[in-house]
């Protein structure tokens, strides 16, 4: 993923609803809650190996 796509919520973080619209910042609004939010992503975690 570049710096340029956007990672794409489902639902608002905050009161659950699915009316989310991009702003123009690169966040998104919903549209329930008038809230703005950002999606980053940091990358894969994986489960460390035990070495016993």
């Amino acid at each position: 993923m570049t710096s340029t796509e956007r990672a794409v919520p489902y639902y608002c973080p905050f009161c659950g609803d699915e009316d989310l619209r991009p702003a123009e910042d690169g966040g998104w609004l919903c549209g329930a809650c008038r809230r703005g939010f950002s999606v980053k992503f940091h990358g894969l975690s994986l489960p460390e190996e035990s070495l016993g």
